[in-house]
């Protein structure tokens, strides 16, 4: 298995932090491939056959899935588990749980560690942890530490410093979307005569007061106007919608529902049979939106989901990345067939958009995150400074005119310019027919392509033991995210290389014996082209049948990029 090159970046950049600090911190979002990270950097800190390593995580199920993937990354290195089912350290790199490991007496049976690797590392700080670390750090001073997290900024403002002394390395959504791993976020602020209100709600320990929320939002003809904008903007998606209380979510669920959309009620009073029942509903279809208090803000992925409604303001970044975050995954087609996800329409009935200005994680080792200050602005009329938000200038009086772009927040400032993934990857792209609509690569097992029919793009991958898969549909960015992903996942270095000089050989007598006779004449075709030419001869009945079982009825395309053209031709309109 091989790494993204962003994947190999952070981890050269994490493993030079760690030689130099002993300890420290990587910061990625969702999507960017924590796990796989984590492994990189363990299996070569493990290079040493003496070393041992543990790797934390806060979940039964983690340990065994960060184990798995860890052993695709790193085939030759033992592993062991140690969890409340199974306690053993026989492995080079152990994945444990915390709150089993945590114990006084199992602390005394932890055997002397190279490495301590800490997933969801924000978690560093709390008590169950620090004792593990403070017992890794007795048993050997020279432990070096690791730990990755999507959400480095804690909501209690407990410093990570202490645990960690620098940030070794930050993967940006901005750089997820742009390479197609995330789809972007096209966020509305729409003021249904609340801010004022919202802007003068007071902040608990925790979070801004909900009760207080509530009373301001949990009105009808509020719902009623959520729902128009929502029917107006959003319609067609799957949605999640986070409020402020459990009174709150009913009546919305009971709005939706009045207005002829099934929606569902998700809560922290629920049992987890009947959580489990109502997201089954909602991924199932038979719900179109699934409304939650404080639930699905983190660990709850539904890839469908394109439409995020917010009925609450968040005093912290962190939980407005983590709410928004519930709609940016791209889809796998297999898993939701007919499903095609371009982007995310973000409804901020709140204020928390304009309270963070942006997407992007400001890391702050110290604690004391604040709460996220709004933006401030000058009144003109007496020079005072007000946050960005406020209408009116509450020393004056001053009334800011509302624009007919107020109701629009570009929520990170992407700059939506495509990463040429063609060069980044670590696989060599061709053209095969000179019309930029059909792209493959290829390497000792499997093979990947990108297909342009009837105005969308398809990811394809198969290999010798692999059978041709449909990956992704819709935008191209996201098709050679999953193409690339797919050779990624199937091969080696060796395969990757795209300096070998074979790559660039002419073809051989073997390889034009099997191509079409248009080719023979092609005296520049070298072998790894003839390589790719011929993946996609070999394999097109399986390339079409999978890519026109999307394109129902579309007999104009079949004559189009899955075709099979001669070097020279366009393409034809889809």
């Amino acid at each position: 298995m091989l790494l993204r090159p962003r994947q190999k970046l952070f981890v050269e950049r994490s493993l030079a932090a760690l030689n130099k600090h002993q300890n420290t911190l990587g910061v990625a979002p969702t999507g960017a491939g924590k796990t796989i990270m984590l492994s990189g950097v363990t299996g070569q800190w493990l290079e040493n056959g003496d070393a041992k390593a543990c790797v934390l995580a806060h979940r039964d199920e983690l340990t065994s899935q960060n184990a798995a993937k860890f052993s695709r990354v790193n085939p030759a290195i033992s592993t062991s588990i140690y969890d409340a089912q199974e306690k053993s350290w026989a492995g080079q790199a152990t994945f444990a749980m915390v709150q089993t490991l945590g114990r006084e007496s199992n602390l005394k049976l932890m055997p002397k560690l190279d490495l301590l690797v800490i997933d969801e590392a924000h978690h560093a700080a709390a008590p169950t942890y620090r004792r593990i670390i403070d017992s890794v750090r007795d048993s050997n001073p020279d432990v070096a530490i690791f730990g990755v997290t999507a959400t480095p900024n804690r909501g209690d403002n407990k410093a990570l410093r202490p645990v960690f002394s620098n940030v070794s390395d930050q993967i940006t959504l901005a750089e997820l979307i742009q390479s197609g791993h995330l789809v972007p976020p096209r966020t509305y602020v729409v003021d249904v005569g609340t801010q004022s209100e919202l802007s003068q709600v007071k902040r608990t320990a925790d979070d801004f007061d909900m009760s207080a929320v509530d009373a301001i939002m949990n009105k009808a003809p509020i719902t009623e106007a959520v729902i128009r904008h929502w029917k107006e903007k959003a319609h067609d998606r799957s949605t999640v919608v986070f409020c402020s209380t459990i009174h709150h979510a009913k009546n919305v669920a009971e709005a939706f529902s009045s207005s002829g959309v099934n929606a569902e009620v998700i809560h922290g009073e629920l049992s987890s049979e009947a959580r489990k029942s109502a997201l089954s509903r909602f991924e199932s279809g038979e719900s179109q939106v699934v409304v939650n208090v404080a639930v699905l803000t983190e660990g709850w992925d539904y890839p469908p989901t394109s439409c995020v409604i917010l009925l609450r303001p968040s005093s912290y970044k962190s939980t407005l990345i983590q709410m928004i975050g519930r709609g940016l995954r791209t889809i796998d087609p297999n898993e939701h067939p007919g499903v095609v996800k371009s982007d995310c329409v973000v409804l901020d009935f709140g204020t928390s958009t304009m309270l963070h200005g942006s997407l992007e994680q400001d890391v702050n080792l110290d604690g004391h995150e604040g709460h996220g200050e709004a933006p401030q602005k000058e009144c003109p009329d007496c020079g005072a400074m007000v946050p960005a938000a406020a209408k009116e200038c509450s020393l004056c009086g001053h009334v800011w005119e509302r624009t007919d772009t107020d109701d629009k927040v570009d929520l990170a400032d992407f700059v939506m310019s495509e990463i040429d993934l063609l060069k980044r990857s670590s696989f060599r792209w061709c053209d095969l027919f000179g019309d930029d609509a059909a792209l493959m690569a290829t390497g000792f097992e499997a093979w990947a392509g990108v297909f342009f029919l009837a105005g969308h793009w398809f990811g394809m991958g198969g290999g010798k033991k692999l059978p041709a898969r449909l990956l992704a549909m819709g935008e191209r960015t996201v098709c050679l995210a999953a193409a690339d992903d797919w050779l990624n996942d199937h091969e080696t270095e060796d395969a990757a290389s795209k300096s070998r000089k074979w790559l660039n050989q002419a073809a051989t007598a073997q390889q034009l014996r099997y191509l079409p006779p248009a080719y023979r004449q092609d005296f520049g075709l070298t072998r790894y082209q003839a390589s790719c030419l011929l993946a996609f001869q070999f394999n097109k009945r399986d390339i079409q049948s999978r890519i026109f079982n999307k394109v129902e009825g579309d007999e104009q395309g079949r004559s189009s990029v899955v075709g099979g053209r001669k070097p020279g031709t366009t393409r034809e309109a889809a």
